[in-house]
């Protein structure tokens, strides 16, 4: 909603939703603050396991540390693009981004003394943590954080700063390893069952948060589809930016007059957190900003995309970063990625400029009021 441009329509009757998408978000926002407290709750449950890790049997401590460290990682990583400025808005090493809190949180007192690290002091945390995951973590282990789990969401973050180099090495260990495949087709991504029921991580989910019936449910159902609340419909100014014969259209539908994305229709289906379709996306755009042919070239990676969702190979002449960006656009829709992708692009949101206040979250107003130590983000 915060990265919309005009290319959906949120029509329901949640106000914090509203604020959101019309950029216009007081500090007392339900969803913000929730935002904040999720957060902070995750990375007090981890350091709470971090604290205790020498009881942990010998065979499995550095499995359990790296499972909390790529959570930590992740979690904080979110935090800093959501409440403070993009890396490359300004000076990381000055602008304030989130508090870091490093060890289990056993008091209020203690909570009410923390003051923003810097997005630089943020960022070389988000990197240590995943770094440590990645080392610490097994080849496979499950449906929890893997080592190439850790390399892909690594891949995502240096991508995000800027660092191509460390960027494409995190992106061609995770395709290299041969552990995943693009599902065939492109709708077996997003498995859809009726009437709704859990199912497995597909081929090419590196990373999913489960779904059972008693855990809850994909909330992304729950404002995307029609079978949900369908708050959020889909406009012509997406749908026309796809090639006619684009496999990924037949995950659009029609009901009662709106379009919906099919992506999210089950409501017990997985939360996608890291698709193998991202991370050739990411050794893409890497390799071609570098000039480089690490794994594989650009256009053979563009083109396995493309492939899959039954288009025509682009040609030497046709591959530019823009047919890239827009791949990954077209590719990654409603995942998550349009708001931070326009700040780390610099394209502009709607009328506002990528640098805008008004595309980052205020600190919540309780944790202002009851902690002196933190200071509020421009414009709030």
């Amino acid at each position: 909603m915060l990265g919309n441009s005009g290319e959906v329509t949120w029509s329901g009757t949640y106000q914090g939703f509203t604020q959101i998408n019309n950029k216009a978000i007081p500090v007392d926002n339900g969803f913000v603050t929730d935002t904040w407290l999720a957060g902070y709750t995750a990375i007090n449950d981890v350091n709470n396991v971090l604290g205790a890790i020498d009881v942990v049997n010998a065979n499995s401590k550095d499995r359990v540390e790296g499972e909390s460290k790529f959570i930590r990682g992740s979690v904080y990583f979110d935090l800093v693009r959501l409440f403070a400025r993009s890396f490359n808005d300004g000076t990381p090493s000055a602008n304030p981004g989130v508090p870091l809190v490093l060890a289990a949180t056993t008091s209020v007192t203690e909570a009410s003394k923390v003051s923003r690290n810097t997005v630089a002091e943020v960022y070389a945390q988000v990197i240590t943590d995943l770094t440590d995951a990645e080392a610490k973590l097994p080849v496979s282990n499950g449906f929890y954080a893997t080592t190439n789990a850790a390399s892909a969401m690594l891949a995502r973050v240096y991508l995000q700063k800027g660092d191509y180099a460390n960027a494409l090495a995190e992106a061609d260990k995770v395709i290299s390893s041969g552990k995943y495949s693009l599902t065939d087709p492109y709708a077996a991504a997003f498995p859809y069952l009726s009437p709704p029921a859990p199912v497995s991580n597909t081929t090419e989910d590196i990373f999913a948060m489960q779904v059972t019936t008693s855990s809850g449910f994909n909330g992304f159902q729950e404002f995307y589809s029609a079978d949900g609340r369908g708050d959020i419909t889909i406009n012509d100014a997406h749908l026309n930016l796809y090639e006619t014969g684009d496999d990924r259209l037949k995950l659009f539908y029609t009901s009662g007059g709106s379009t919906f994305t099919g992506k999210f229709d089950n409501l017990y289906g997985n939360v996608h957190i890291i698709r193998l379709a991202e991370i050739y996306l990411v050794r893409a755009e890497a390799n071609f900003r570098l000039g480089s042919t690490t794994g594989a070239t650009p256009l053979e990676d563009i083109n396995t995309i493309r492939k899959r969702v039954l288009l025509p190979g682009l040609t030497p002449a046709q591959l530019t970063l823009a047919a890239i960006l827009k791949e990954r656009k077209l590719e990654l829709a409603f995942e998550g990625f349009t708001l931070h992708d326009a700040k780390r692009l610099e394209m502009s949101v709607g009328i506002l400029p990528w640098d805008s206040p008004k595309l980052i979250y205020p600190i919540p107003k309780r944790e202002i009021v009851v902690n002196p130590n933190l200071t509020q983000n421009e414009g709030y």
